[in-house]
């Protein structure tokens, strides 16, 4: 049953968001846009933003599934390496769509690694 639960918690506020696009350090790739920041909470927290420049809503949905799924496989390798939690903000690029989940974890793993605080 425990195997069920969510590691992770979603960002679901504009005020978070908002905080996070301040203050927040960025990484970009030709995958995605980063914004994260470390916090004190016990989990990660993680929220994704899509624009109307991504594409239809068939598109925006495909991306925002794509970093859903990539980054809950992330997360693991995210505690594994690090005992500090962060809150995690995806914009996805008008690419996201078109890459596929596997592409997108191994930009999480070499890019967002790097530069986390």
């Amino acid at each position: 049953m425990s195997d069920l639960r969510k590691r992770y918690k979603v960002i679901k506020s504009n005020r978070d968001f908002s905080f996070l696009f301040k203050k927040g350090e960025s990484v970009v790739t030709y995958g995605f846009v980063c914004y994260v920041r470390q916090r004190r909470g016990g989990t990660n927290r993680f929220g994704v933003v899509t624009g109307k420049k991504v594409g239809n809503a068939v598109k925006r949905n495909r991306a925002r599934r794509i970093i859903r799924e990539a980054f809950r496989l992330f997360d693991p390798v995210l505690k594994e390496k690090t005992q500090k939690r962060y809150d995690f903000v995806f914009v996805a690029r008008s690419r996201t769509p078109s890459l596929k989940m596997q592409q997108v974890l191994s930009l999480m793993k070499k890019n967002v690694m790097s530069k986390l605080p």
